[in-house]
């Protein structure tokens, strides 16, 4: 007899394995043909993803990450080379212009100690981005540490710091920096980082030890203790990839945070003081001038609010990729 042609207009015959054969229709027998490591077979288009290439790839397609990041990024630069967009010196001032509009090289205008309002806000970039991104890098670390330890041990190092972290969480923010900033007389930014660290680190530990007890409890960990791996290898290696994500998203929030409180403190006169640059000083010394020259307020304020709100966002779109519920 002669053999069967591959493809007919609408079937096919394709062996069971057992001797026998059965008709197919034209796609499924197309589909037997294909090459197992095509984009429809087991190749490297069809495997698995891990929670962080997925996470990065909705990152890229979600425009209110990319807003953000662009706005973070711009942020970046001209904290680092603020002479790349002005030429100017932020403390250079003229009486003579004091509270004047706008000029020629003077976009901003001058606030009440004739300093150039656009060059100021310039600089105050640096301060802020420098408080935040330092704030918040110490805060995660300590508080990732002793929430994660905590988590993974339990007993009485759990309850130890979990009661020093109700002791923390029972001082106010802005009265805890009232009381402790005030006897500093440093003018640099690292005592405002060291009280932000001694008070943000609560939150990130509790948040640290309720997803290490969370991860600790996956099947895969107790694989690893029960094939003898050490508690260092079950921390580092099993247990703190996958419980890291709620830590980065609430640090990625708290960093903007972070950035209105140094503005806070700094416009209540205990936080960074003249001759440093910050939107918080430059807010509080436009305040009694805001009805002859609201400019010198409007600017300065209009930054910050743009900073906090683009970290703010930026936190929100990586919550929303790094969370499995929302998918």
């Amino acid at each position: 007899m002669p053999e069967p042609s591959s493809y007919e207009s609408r079937g096919a015959v394709a062996g069971t394995g057992m001797g026998g054969t059965m008709d197919l229709a034209a796609g499924e027998a197309a589909t037997l043909e294909r090459v197992p490591g095509g984009p429809a077979g087991g190749g490297p288009d069809s495997r698995p993803r891990s929670l962080w290439s997925d996470a990065w790839r909705d990152l890229r397609r979600n425009p209110v990450f990319l807003l953000s990041a662009l706005v973070i990024l711009f942020l970046v630069v001209i904290s680092i080379w603020p002479s790349a967009i002005t030429s100017g010196n932020p403390l250079d001032c003229d009486l003579a212009k004091a509270q004047d509009g706008s000029a020629p090289g003077h976009p901003f205008g001058f606030d009440g100690q004739g300093c150039d309002v656009y060059t100021r806000t310039v600089y105050g970039a640096r301060t802020s981005v420098t408080v935040g991104v330092c704030a918040t890098l110490g805060v995660a670390l300590l508080g990732s540490v002793l929430g994660g330890l905590a988590g993974f041990f339990g007993g009485a190092w759990d309850a130890v710091l979990s009661r020093i972290t109700d002791v923390f969480f029972a001082i106010p923010v802005v009265l805890g920096g009232l009381v402790l900033l005030s006897v500093v007389t440093s003018n640099s930014v690292w005592p405002v980082v060291g009280f932000m660290v001694l008070l943000g680190w609560p939150q990130i530990s509790r948040i640290a030890r309720g997803s290490v007890i969370t991860a600790r409890q996956n099947d895969y960990v107790q694989a690893a203790r029960a094939l003898g791996a050490s508690p260092a290898r079950l921390l580092l290696r099993h247990i703190a990839p996958n419980a890291v994500a709620p830590v980065i998203v609430v640090a990625t929030i708290a960093l903007g945070t972070y950035i209105s409180l140094e503005a806070t403190l700094s416009y209540l006169g205990v936080g960074l003081k003249p001759p440093s640059v910050s939107w918080g000083i430059d807010i509080s010394a436009a305040s009694p001038y805001i009805r002859n020259a609201p400019h010198a307020l409007l600017w300065p304020s209009g930054a910050l609010a743009v900073t906090v709100l683009a970290f703010i966002m930026l936190g929100d779109a990586v919550r929303d990729a790094l969370d499995p519920k929302l998918r």
